[in-house]
């Protein structure tokens, strides 16, 4: 196997000019070898010594590429997997994994064949704010968790004119970040007993769904999922209660702040949160509060982990049967919506 792996990247839209292709160049051990574009001015003008492709074929051909990172549109994921994998190419995709379970499993039945590695671009499991969260339930810090509340909400009130703001298949905030907030769900908890979902259109003018809650149901605690475009006071970002306490952070993740501005992955003060969450526990009675400083979050380990399983055999950062247990999730939950009922795993 090479010492480095090149990575052929397909779409320079958003994602994978402010996530992908940055990400892969600050990875030790990838290397961006080409890019599928139809832009070549506007991939050059960024990484001058790649290659541009105006098809993802061409790519898929080359005999230097050793990984495809799918960064297109979603209802073309499962079709760009395909081709790559046919090709024997290992494959990285842009959440969501696909569009349907069907499409995930015919994506990851065919890696299997291939012998190649197939995994979802789940970058927000590194995210400072939910490594920190994850660490204190992990502990035992806040006792059983009672409740876990997920918000990722904005305030944008002009519906744009994109792909994901469109009624087209796979469009819509429930497919844009309902795969984050199941996945990290899921890492937590595992799957659920059930689902009920309310996805909405609540901007003035919206083709897609702009507005989603969405509860988990488990033995002993429940979840909620919940993200808005309306939403001016949007700061809060987890809260946590358990048997022992609560915990409470405001705040987004800096990475994708950081990419946006330009910043290289891994410099200095790269995934440092300033804003600490706050812890309260209840201790023989007595109420205590103080604050937790958020970990360092770090997207790069997640290209580290495909790497790894490249080359030396390791489990890739997100599984295939992750994968799809997401997708589940994904396709009960607008069928929860459409049905008005909670829905059985």
């Amino acid at each position: 196997m090479p010492d480095v792996l090149k990575v052929a990247l397909v779409g320079y839209g958003f994602v994978g000019k402010v996530f992908h292709a940055p990400l892969i160049r600050h990875t030790p051990g990838l290397t961006l070898h080409a890019v599928v574009s139809r832009d070549a001015g506007k991939v050059h003008a960024d990484h001058p010594d790649v290659r541009v492709r105006a098809q993802a074929a061409e790519a898929f051909a080359d005999d230097e590429v050793d990984l495809v990172v799918v960064a297109s549109p979603n209802d073309t994921h499962a079709p760009l997997a395909l081709a790559a994998l046919a090709q024997g190419k290992h494959v990285v995709v842009d959440k969501p994994f696909t569009l349907t379970v069907r499409e995930a499993r015919d994506v990851v039945d065919a890696a299997a064949r291939a012998g190649r590695i197939v995994s979802v671009f789940q970058n927000r499991r590194w995210d400072a704010d939910f490594l920190t969260v994850r660490q204190l339930i992990e502990a035992g810090t806040l006792g059983r968790v009672a409740e876990f509340h997920s918000h990722f909400d904005r305030f944008r009130p002009v519906v744009q004119d994109r792909w994901r703001e469109r009624d087209a298949p796979g469009g819509g905030l429930w497919y844009d970040l309902g795969p984050h907030l199941l996945d990290q769900a899921v890492q937590l908890f595992g799957l659920p007993e059930t689902i009920t979902a309310d996805i909405a259109r609540l901007r003035d003018g919206a083709q897609a769904a702009d507005y989603f809650d969405v509860r988990l149901a488990y033995p002993m605690h429940r979840v909620v999922l919940h993200a808005g475009t309306l939403v001016a006071a949007n700061g809060l970002r987890f809260a946590v209660h358990g048997t022992r306490g609560s915990f409470v952070k405001h705040g987004l993740d800096m990475q994708e702040d950081q990419l946006r501005a330009g910043a290289a992955p891994g410099s200095t003060g790269w995934g440092e949160d300033p804003r600490s969450g706050q812890l309260t526990l209840a201790t023989e009675g007595t109420v205590g509060t103080r604050h937790v400083e958020t970990l360092r979050g770090d997207y790069r380990q997640y290209y580290a982990g495909v790497r790894d399983a490249i080359l030396q055999g390791t489990a890739p950062p997100v599984t295939p049967q992750q994968a799809i247990e997401v997708m589940r999730l994904i396709e009960l939950g607008m069928r929860s919506a459409e049905e008005g009922r909670a829905l059985a795993l």
